[in-house]
């Protein structure tokens, strides 16, 4: 019934909200890098980039419109978008038109993102409150089954003790000076064993 509670470190609490961030980043440096090696005003790259990009936009339509499944479909945009991001800041020559498409790319994918987790929470909220409810239910089902076990045991311990006390009383009893068991049997009262007349043992 008890579960250990695990601390998750604060790495893997900050790690999937720094993600979107640290993505459009690493595809601007990556594009700055490419600039400087070659990319700057180069056609052929920037054809390139964008039939990949307007590639991965159609295998995301594609796939929307066969499956339906939204998380194959906003990955095939999301891949979309970093090429042609990509493909501009590798192309052009200066950096504000980049850090603005970087910035318009990180807010676009915390707006993606931030639906997700939205989900996630939901869905994390609704199993914790269905996993507690069923804890709670089982709990008063143990505690039930365990009280009427207790009274079951409390119940055969009284009757030994009772059954005990009876046996002691009728020893005790056949023990007594002018004892007559004929009597007791006559008044209504619990035979004795029979008696052994020739000892005089009972």
């Amino acid at each position: 019934m008890n579960e250990p509670i695990v601390a998750r470190h604060w790495l893997a609490i900050v790690a999937p909200k720094a993600a979107p961030a640290l993505a459009t980043t690493t595809v601007l440096a990556l594009a700055r890098i490419w600039n400087a090696n070659g990319a700057e005003h180069s056609v052929g790259n920037a054809a390139l980039m964008t039939a990949l990009s307007l590639g991965a936009a159609a295998a995301g339509v594609a796939a929307g419109n066969s499956t339906g499944d939204t998380v194959i479909v906003g990955t095939a945009f999301a891949a979309s978008g970093a090429l042609a991001f990509a493909g501009v800041a590798g192309y052009t020559d200066g950096l504000p038109l980049p850090l603005l498409l970087w910035s318009l790319a990180t807010a676009g994918a915390y707006t993606l993102a931030a639906r997700y987790w939205r989900t996630d929470r939901r869905e994390h909220l609704t199993h914790q409150r269905d996993t507690t409810e069923r804890r709670e239910e089982y709990a008063h089902v143990e505690r039930v089954e365990t009280l009427r076990s207790t009274t079951q045991i409390e119940v055969a311990r009284s009757g030994a003790a009772y059954a005990e006390a009876l046996a002691q009383a009728l020893v005790t009893r056949a023990t007594l000076p002018d004892f007559d068991p004929r009597a007791l049997e006559s008044a209504g009262l619990p035979a004795l064993p029979a008696a052994d007349t020739r000892d005089g043992t009972v």
